[in-house]
């Protein structure tokens, strides 16, 4: 079956999209890059063909030639020199040296961390910054989508979300593209919703940011939290 022919959310371009870049598997990362297949297969099949045959490993197919690359029926030269460049992207990713990463004391700090994944949106989009116990940031997941003016959140799912992420505390962001940065009264409820169903699973909620762009409003500054 044509990739076409998928549910929206389970083709890997609307995937990734939909549900972040952690969702999508490796196949699905390739599949991607590779983009259109053949007639026989589509690109996800070729793109698990060429991981079975590196024997799953990103590391061995990252030895691959261009040559060797374009033996597979469908990868032609600018595919194959697409694959090799992401590939060695990975590769010197790999190879620099890790920054520290440091603890959240700030809430321009946490604003720092999660503007960059408002910028430039049309709707309103939920984000939870997860911390660990020295409140040194562990992963950023988006875990709503709304309308141009609201977003509907399911405190459930930020409580499974701080717990597979083994977080102890988290701090929780959305977007007004209004520009708006006075907090609704929904926000207000939904800041003390997420804030004492969290602490029965003894995680703290640090703080609460509304953006704007290059702006901000934080819970934590004005004594909300």
């Amino acid at each position: 079956m044509s990739i076409k022919l998928w549910k929206e959310d389970d083709r890997p371009r609307e995937k990734l999209y939909l549900k972040g870049k952690s969702a999508v598997s490796d196949s699905e990362l390739l599949a991607i890059l590779i983009g259109m297949g053949t007639r026989e297969k589509s690109a996800l099949d070729l793109a698990k063909d060429m991981l079975n045959d590196s024997e799953q490993s990103l590391e061995k197919l990252s030895r691959l030639g261009i040559k060797e690359l374009m033996k597979y029926k469908g990868i032609g030269y600018a595919k194959a020199i697409s694959i090799a460049a992401a590939l060695e992207l990975g590769n010197r990713k790999q190879s620099e040296p890790r920054l520290e990463i440091k603890a959240i004391k700030s809430s321009q700090e946490s604003f720092q961390i999660l503007q960059p994944h408002f910028q430039g949106l049309k709707q309103e989009e939920f984000y939870v910054l997860f911390l660990n116990k020295a409140l040194k940031p562990l992963k950023v997941e988006r875990v709503s989508i709304g309308k141009i003016d609201a977003t509907l959140v399911d405190i459930k799912i930020i409580a499974k979300l701080a717990l597979d992420n083994l977080a102890s505390s988290i701090i929780i962001a959305h977007n007004h593209p209004s520009g708006n940065l006075k907090p609704s009264e929904s926000d207000n409820k939904l800041t003390n919703q997420v804030k004492l169903a969290l602490a029965l699973l003894e995680i703290q909620l640090v703080d609460h940011l509304i953006i704007a762009e290059d702006k901000y409003f934080s819970y934590a500054d004005e004594g909300k939290i």
